[in-house]
């Protein structure tokens, strides 16, 4: 089956999204992955998306579609994770087509739910490696080493958007923006709202027994 992942910033999609990679074989299409690497290969995509992107601007629906049209083409017959996208209606309309393009279907639109408190506690803690882009936390999934990534060996940083004094600016645009597009899976019947608070296992489960 192949699913969408939603959840607010720190809710625990990519830890959960590679537990899904490795224990069912699902291929995780994470946007924020794909920009880096298309940036860092200097790929069509990823050059046009740099220009915008330095010039402080949004980068157009077209390009993340492009490159999420690409991961696709390199499928065989493997389900997907579609974890930070679509963001807004106008890009599930888009998916929608691109799906129908490439024969392929959406099962279910997953969102974890995670109290505002618990949010803001997981996102202080979380470092993020400047090179691979790994996830740990200080307290939850703390490195090995402190301060150096366990993956690559890159420096391990606190986003400027994971300080206290924006997350709550962060969590408050995320559900006015998200808003919309779960209302839209809710029209489609493909949504589904599972717990997203206690420990990573139990997490796992309950979404695992959506795809059941």
């Amino acid at each position: 089956m192949n699913i969408l992942l939603f959840g607010p910033p720190g809710a625990g999609k990519g830890t959960q999204s590679a537990l899904l990679k490795e224990r069912l074989n699902m291929l995780h299409i994470s946007t924020g992955d794909l920009f880096r690497a298309n940036i860092k290969g200097q790929t069509e995509l990823g050059l046009k998306a740099k220009a915008i992107i330095d010039r402080g601007d949004l980068v157009p629906d077209e390009i993340t579609i492009g490159m999420v049209e690409q991961e696709f083409q390199k499928m065989s017959g493997q389900s997907f994770i579609l974890d930070g996208f679509p963001r807004t209606v106008a890009q599930a309309e888009a998916l929608d087509r691109l799906l129908a393009t490439n024969n392929m279907d959406l099962g279910k639109a997953i969102f974890m739910d995670v109290s505002h408190d618990y949010l803001v506690k997981r996102l202080t803690g979380r470092r993020v490696c400047s090179d691979c882009g790994a996830t740990f936390h200080v307290d939850a999934m703390p490195p090995k080493k402190e301060g150096v990534c366990d993956n690559c060996g890159g420096e391990l940083k606190q986003r400027k958007d994971d300080h206290e004094s924006v997350i709550s600016t962060r969590l408050k645009a995320y559900e006015e923006n998200t808003l919309p597009v779960l209302e839209y899976y809710k029209e489609a019947g493909k949504y589904v709202e599972v717990d997203g608070l206690g420990e990573t296992e139990d997490v796992y489960k309950r979404i695992a027994a959506e795809l059941a």
